[in-house]
């Protein structure tokens, strides 16, 4: 590792090595292009010792990186990159320190990271890496097998293989550690320029720093293109919106949300500004998430209500001794589940937003006024997507079945249904290599969600649905996530999806299927009864069939399969 005298010396020459650098026009003493990739050289500056990352390894064993350690190593890979050319680096592992170290050191070299979900089909991930071109993929050996085909077909590409030990050399160490080891040789040989030879300062804040993918439930996933300018900015709204530095003590983020997530939705590069510990989960482990949140203390995460549903639910549920906020997105919460993780001291931080959006573009702003009002209708107003981001433009909601391009809002009044589009800062640049589909993203100039809602006379949106979930049944529409939410306050049920299915009378007519809490039983048949008698569904919205699995099909953020759902109710059920 770097010795302290040349690490200061790196820090200090690092502006004058961003002003040699290639501009764009906009330049001078008084602006600097943005890049998220600075806070990690700025953090082991200001605090070298502090304890940036906690991890329990692949072989069981717990490690505790500091600053300077971490940004030593992510400096290492970097250089390794730089030496080999290799500039287009895909990432498949689960919340690991190297994922992390990635982030940055792929950034620092010049370079674009594709981070791609783990739990695709082999199929998809192969469709992915060979549609961004990539020189070279960082893969968690647990996730070798998924690359089999792609190997054979790509021998160009180079695979630098993570085992996730405890060990940064020797035998059992593996070659992420070898490569990181050989670029902070190389930087040794080359004259030790340590950050300073690097591009922590981007040279041009609009250019791509990470290009994650969509889903892709309905059709081939989309690479969203993530900008070095976008990505700071999104990453500083965070800090703001979920209170990362709001406490006395250092944040403690626990990672329940995958990074590949739209890169954890910018929160690589938030914890890391303010100097936060990153507790790196490989999985989803509910006994060991509420071990770490009463013995660690950890004072902030992210969750989607599927998992917070879940974790609520847990044997090892207790009310914790200091609040922890929880940042809620993914899909529409319900206000019970706030009522429920309010009782734990479970602070609900609730936002929206989406890939193209950087993460979240709202969030649900607690009103002091709210505590002197009913409890079930503040926590409905929690439950709203509320107000845009502090550093995106205020969200608006227009009228559908219009011309495209055409932009018309909605009346204000928490009746009219319209899309949520937005403008602004945290928008991706563009789909990579789809012209069309960015041209339809951006029509009329603003960037369309595909998410239906109402807008209050407060100025809060709240969402129903996506466009294509509502359910319009003899005329009425229906949305799927109100009945979801209405389902799920039946003491017995722990969770709820809603679909469409066909009606010869009504045209279409909802379907749910509910999953039960543990040590209770419930039929579909007395869930339909209570719906109609004892809850305060209307009667058009009641289910006529209900459907009792044992769990809903999810994606890796917590979303319900709709799409499943929907293959479910015509009696296919290979989908999973």
């Amino acid at each position: 590792m770097s010795p302290p005298q040349s690490r200061l010396q790196a820090i200090a020459s690092h502006f004058r090595q961003a002003s040699q650098e290639k501009q764009p026009a906009l330049h001078g003493p008084h602006i600097h292009q943005l890049s998220p990739t600075f806070f990690l050289p700025r953090a082991a500056e200001i605090e070298p010792d502090a304890l940036a990352i906690y991890h329990v390894t692949a072989n069981g064993h717990t490690i505790r990186r500091s600053y300077i350690e971490f940004a030593d190593r992510a400096r290492g890979l970097a250089y390794y990159l730089v030496k080999h050319g290799l500039k287009r680096v895909g990432i498949l592992a689960p919340n690991t320190p190297a994922f992390l170290e990635s982030i940055f050191g792929i950034a620092a070299a010049g370079g674009v990271n594709v981070a791609v979900n783990y739990r695709l089909k082999p199929e998809d991930v192969e469709y992915i890496f060979d549609f961004a071109e990539l020189d070279a993929i960082i893969v968690d050996e647990e996730f070798q097998h998924l690359l089999d085909n792609f190997k054979k077909a790509h021998p160009k590409v180079k695979f630098i293989i993570d085992t996730d030990t405890d060990a940064t050399s020797g035998q059992l160490s593996g070659p992420f550690d070898e490569a990181v080891l050989e670029g902070l040789k190389y930087d040794a040989e080359k004259g030790r320029h340590g950050w300073a030879g690097l591009k922590a300062q981007c040279a041009n804040e609009d250019d791509p720093i990470a290009i994650p993918f969509t889903s892709g439930t309905t059709a081939k996933p989309k690479g969203v293109v993530f900008t070095h300018r976008g990505a700071y900015l999104a990453a500083m709204a965070n800090v703001i919106e979920s209170g990362l530095n709001y406490h006395s003590g250092r944040c403690r983020y626990l990672w329940t949300l995958p990074m590949f997530h739209a890169m954890g939705v910018t929160f690589p590069w938030s914890i890391t500004a303010v100097r936060g510990t990153h507790y790196c989960l490989r999985k989803i482990d509910y006994p060991l998430i509420w071990k770490m949140l009463k013995e660690e203390r950890i004072t902030h995460f992210n969750a989607a209500p599927t998992v917070n549903t879940l974790l609520c639910a847990s044997k090892d549920a207790v009310k914790l001794e200091h609040p922890v906020r929880v940042t809620v997105a993914a899909s529409p919460p319900t206000a019970h589940l706030f009522e429920q993780m309010s009782n734990l001291n479970l602070f609900p931080v609730h936002v929206y937003g989406l890939t193209e959006t950087y993460g979240p573009i709202t969030k649900g702003y607690h009103m002091p006024e709210w505590d002197e009002i009913p409890t079930k209708e503040k926590y409905a107003r929690m439950a709203r997507q509320g107000h845009g981001f502090i550093l995106a433009l205020p969200i608006r909601i227009v009228k559908m079945e219009q011309e495209e391009g055409v932009l018309i809002d909605v009346a204000k009044d928490g009746k009219e249904i319209g899309e949520i589009i937005t403008i602004g800062n945290i928008c991706a640049k563009e789909y990579y290599k789809d012209k069309e589909a960015t041209r339809k993203l951006f029509a009329g100039g603003a960037l369309h969600t595909g998410d239906l809602a109402v807008w209050h006379p407060d100025g809060s949106a709240q969402i129903l649905d996506r466009a294509k979930d509502i359910i319009i049944s003899g005329g009425e529409n229906i949305s799927s996530v109100a009945l979801e939410a209405m389902l799920v306050q039946h003491p017995s049920v722990l969770e709820a999806g809603v679909v469409s299915v066909s009606d010869s009378h009504w045209g279409e007519r909802p379907k749910a299927f509910i999953s039960v809490q543990e040590g209770k039983e419930l039929t579909g048949e007395e869930l339909i009864e209570w719906a109609k008698h004892e809850s305060s569904i209307s009667k058009f919205m009641v289910p006529r069939e209900v459907e009792v699995v044992s769990e809903l099909p999810k994606t890796s953020t917590g979303k319900i399969k709709k799409n499943v759902l929907r293959a479910w109710s015509k009696g296919d059920y290979s989908e999973k």
